[in-house]
């Protein structure tokens, strides 16, 4: 599905933010479709997980807790962050997200609850040990560009401005690089079919996002950086 998606999208940009259209049916607010549409994973997750058969052990927390982070963030801190009052996000676009968010915490969670348990000694693996690290740099990478993106407006002030900074200074949209190479890192610290999925799944919707911020940058902007790729540093 990842893999056709990807195509997709590569040619269809889905109408949310700055491509926001009446389209595609009714519209809802945009903060509550953020929250809305992340806040139900941790739920289902944690549902999955704690009705399994396995008995948890710390590491299976730790993992737990690493992607629960992410969702804490994403459905109760980055709604409240936002400046963009008046905003609105289709309601199919917040559902299709909201979907994907359902099959991905039962996925994950069911592997947690009911296929792996995963012993002290992985903490000392070589893949668990990179894959926390990957995994934290790029929520440092994807946090701090959505802090760049926030601050970029005043409270009430609308409009868009070129971001500056950072990773900015490489791509266009560091925030969505930053959750692939997060997402990469939880594939790796895992090892498993399921992180594979999740990481692909990633990938497939946000590089063709970061393709059409990037085009949309460019023919806004005509002093747009020429140096800047969509989301990979020096290649795409």
């Amino acid at each position: 599905m990842a893999i056709f998606i990807f195509f997709i999208l590569l040619f269809i940009t889905a109408p949310y933010g700055r491509h926001t259209t009446k389209t595609w049916g009714p519209l809802i607010d945009n903060r509550s479709a953020w929250i809305i549409m992340e806040i139900f994973v941790l739920i289902v997750i944690n549902y999955f997980v704690f009705t399994g058969r396995l008995v948890q052990t710390p590491v299976n927390y730790i993992i737990l807790g690493l992607f629960s982070l992410h969702y804490l963030n994403r459905s109760l801190i980055f709604p409240f962050r936002l400046r963009t009052s008046g905003k609105k996000m289709p309601v199919i676009v917040m559902l299709m997200g909201m979907t994907f968010n359902l099959a991905n915490g039962f996925i994950i969670g069911y592997f947690l609850g009911n296929i792996k348990t995963y012993e002290l000694e992985w903490l000392t693996t070589p893949q668990f040990i990179a894959g926390i690290i990957i995994f934290f740099t790029g929520m440092i990478v994807n946090w701090r560009a959505d802090g760049i993106l926030i601050r970029l407006r005043a409270p009430g002030e609308i409009g868009y401005k070129i971001p500056k900074g950072d990773m900015f200074r490489f791509v266009s949209c560091p925030n969505l690089l930053g959750e692939i190479i997060e997402w990469g890192g939880f594939c790796i610290l895992t090892w498993s079919l399921p992180g594979l999925a999740f990481f692909i799944w990633t990938f497939a919707n946000l590089v063709p996002r970061a393709i059409s911020h990037h085009k949309w940058y460019k023919q806004r902007f005509n002093d747009y950086p020429p140096e800047r790729r969509a989301v990979i540093p020096f290649v795409i």
